[in-house]
């Protein structure tokens, strides 16, 4: 499994490292995007974006001796966006979790981020807060039907695009949701 963090986060955020942790012995890479590692804040554009998670993807199959087919990605809000555009521009995977996904920036309903979507046709988890201000349950649910790959949506009530205090819930969510039959 290769997870990312969100724009403002580090790989070492406390609900990536939940996720770890419950799926273990499950290989798991945690990676960061370059700008991060390069002592950045601000995200680099989403082609170096998609190149990191190329590289990253190429390196977990190497270390723990996979095919690409089998890696599942994603994680946090902008770093499980990105790697649902790798996937859906082609890169092996055997599904995506997608965590608190920013379906459009907060307030402006009308900047849907959806293009991508149709070409998904791996398995997708969807774990969000009933009140994530980057997209309602209404707004995730009517653009994930856009996806011909199976979808699946966990809600944590009450919680928003943090989902803090939430991280043991995201964990169990993943794990139960990696070993389901589809």
């Amino acid at each position: 499994m290769l997870l990312f963090p969100g724009a403002g986060s580090p790989a070492a955020h406390p609900s990536l490292v939940a996720i770890e942790a419950a799926v273990a012995p499950l290989p798991v890479r945690r990676a960061d995007f370059t700008y991060r590692r390069e002592g950045r804040r601000a995200p680099d554009r989403p082609p170096k974006l998609l190149a990191c998670v190329l590289e990253e993807a190429g390196l977990l199959v190497e270390r723990a001796n996979v095919a690409p087919e089998r890696i599942v990605l994603g994680g946090r809000s902008m770093g499980g966006r990105i790697c649902s555009i790798a996937v859906a521009d082609g890169l092996p995977a055997a599904g995506l979790v997608l965590i608190a996904y920013p379906l459009r920036p907060p307030g402006k309903p009308e900047n849907r981020r959806i293009e991508h979507l149709p070409r998904l046709t791996v398995p997708c988890l969807f774990i969000s807060g009933t009140r994530d201000s980057f997209a309602s349950p209404d707004e995730l649910e009517e653009a994930t039907a856009l996806i011909p790959g199976p979808v699946e949506h966990v809600w944590i009530e009450g919680k928003g695009h943090d989902l803090r205090g939430a991280d043991d819930q995201v964990a169990d969510a993943v794990s139960r949701w990696l070993v389901a039959p589809r």
